[in-house]
């Protein structure tokens, strides 16, 4: 097990999907490497400091408008994808979403299922997920 893989409380799908967000006066356009109800992956070769609260866009195909979410920086290196084994490990931050209720956190949740379903497919997703 892996480093990352002790980090991990819910199950993840790889997905990629365009982040913006802005630090101090800059606006930073990265990518997630995979996705969970928990947190995500981003990609980048400027983390923000881990601990960091920031708010960001996930940009969702099936959306009119981005996914706005604040997220907290648990942690910071780098992560392998299992689909190119390899290919040099993504540098980036693992994000924790920070949810201000409960029916925030169900919106969220049921956002990045469906996210999940459409990249996986119900069969991989059901497993996945135990159900």
């Amino acid at each position: 097990m892996s480093e990352s893989d002790d980090r991990r409380r819910h199950a993840r799908a790889p997905i990629e999907l365009r982040v913006e967000y802005k630090k101090v006066n800059t606006f930073f356009y990265d990518y997630t490497r995979n996705i969970s109800k928990g947190g995500t992956f981003i990609k980048t070769s400027k983390p923000l400091p881990e601990g960091t609260e920031f708010i960001f866009l996930l940009v969702v195909p099936h959306l009119k408008e981005p996914l706005r979410l604040r997220g907290r920086v648990r942690w910071i290196g780098e992560q392998a994808d299992p689909q190119r084994p390899r290919a040099e490990p993504d540098r980036g931050m693992g994000i924790e979403f920070v949810y201000d209720s409960d029916e925030d956190h169900a919106r969220i949740a049921e956002t990045v299922g469906h996210l999940m379903v459409d990249e996986l497919g119900e069969l991989a997703h059901a497993k996945l997920m135990d159900e």
